[in-house]
């Protein structure tokens, strides 16, 4: 099986309020001994495996110098087998994006752009911390089209503070194309993410509405019923403009799924270089310590940074077949999983299992077509509610 490679570069210009990642706003001369410490890690590992992905994330990758990423790519070319035709994905900021850096990732085998949009409403990118605008949005795919790329994603968030329903469907309409007046061009991305805001202790946003303050506009977010509503509305918006919905957050026109991301609901295996990053070789998992200079310093001593590590017990990984599995709209196929871990000792909690989800299926949360089972189109909203009913 073909593996995807994760690259983590935990730098960006700025934390965005609602953020929970473990990135940073670090001065730019750090980011030359961080790539070679990357490089240096990927020589350092598995040689002569197949991949057929590799994806840039963080943080905002498109920070680094388009040479970086170059060198990045080629100590990979030089340590694995990559297939004719990868798919090489770079998360960037719209506010990064120049001409001559699209150029230069086009030229050194980036074909996938993930764009960090989150917006079109200049009130509510202000308030979550973005530095871009609107008009950075259609500029930098403007940029990106006359390079050449083919591919982009665009992500939108729901429930951003001072997001409206006329404000969330004005973003819709900027996606989709469906605007007259001062737009440059119709941007109808290959890709969209829709993603729910999450509000918890993880970022300054989230510790400021729990604690019922204004901060960050904490109060100004919408609430629940509404980030709902917005949702929904995208359901039906990209379904009409001819996006297949292929997993809860994401939807492409045909043939451009994430095939990247398909590894991780899959459980397919993937490794991942940088600060932070996770592997999964289907089998165990392990991480890489989170602080990028300690991470580096590690790298240059010599020293493993790897600080997490443990192996999938049987009953973790059916699990994981359920809650990575059911994100897709097409489901799981439960006779596949129950021939796989019947002889594991876990025949009681299969049969729970099937228990339970005709529960689910009686009251509306799940469909069950043969073998095959899941999410209930109209009920994507409360997919944990979902998960924990099968899994707790």
């Amino acid at each position: 099986m073909t593996l995807g490679i994760y690259i983590q570069v935990p730098f960006c210009q700025t934390k965005c309020t609602y953020c929970n990642f473990h990135t940073g706003v670090v001065s730019r001369d750090r980011y030359d001994a961080y790539v070679t410490a990357v490089c240096r890690e990927i020589r350092d590992g598995a040689a002569d495996q197949v991949v057929d992905t590799v994806y840039f994330g963080g943080g905002t990758p498109s920070l680094l110098e388009p040479a970086a990423l170059s060198g990045i790519l080629e100590a990979l070319r030089s340590t694995f087998q990559i297939v004719a035709n990868p798919e090489i994905t770079l998360e960037a900021d719209p506010e990064t994006i120049t001409a001559e850096k699209a150029a230069a990732w086009s030229s050194s085998g980036i074909n996938r752009i993930s764009l960090g949009a989150q917006s079109f409403n200049d009130i509510e990118l202000r308030a979550a911390g973005r530095m871009h605008r609107r008009a950075d949005i259609h500029r930098a795919v403007e940029c990106l089209r006359g390079t050449g790329f083919d591919n982009i994603s665009m992500d939108l968030i729901a429930g951003l503070a001072h997001q409206t329903r006329s404000s969330w469907d004005q973003s819709m309409d900027e996606l989709l194309g469906d605007v007259q007046g001062d737009t440059p061009m119709r941007l109808q991305p290959e890709h969209i993410s829709i993603y729910m805001l999450e509000v918890d202790e993880g970022s300054r946003l989230g510790r400021e509405a729990l604690a019922g303050g204004s901060r960050y506009s904490a109060n100004a977010t919408p609430p629940d019923d509404a980030m709902v509503e917005f949702y929904e509305a995208a359901c039906k918006r990209l379904s009409d403009a001819g996006y297949a919905h292929y997993e809860i957050s994401n939807w492409a026109l045909a043939g451009f799924e994430s095939r990247h991301n398909l590894k991780y609901w899959r459980r397919e295996p993937y490794l991942g270089f940088g600060a932070g990053a996770h592997s999964f070789d289907g089998r165990s998992r392990w991480a890489n310590a989170h602080d990028a200079a300690r991470y580096a310093a590690c790298i240059e001593q010599g020293i493993s940074p790897r600080e997490q590590m443990e192996m999938v017990t049987p009953e973790q990984a059916l699990d994981e077949e359920f809650f990575l599995g059911m994100r897709q709209l097409e489901g799981i196929d439960f006779a596949r999983i129950e021939s796989a871990y019947a002889g594991d000792g876990l025949g009681k909690k299969l049969t729970s299992l099937r228990l339970r989800i005709d529960e689910l299926r009686r009251q509306g949360l799940v469909e069950v077509d043969g073998t095959r089972v899941k999410l209930a189109p109209n009920r994507l909203t409360v997919s944990n509610e979902v998960f924990v009913a099968l899994l707790d």
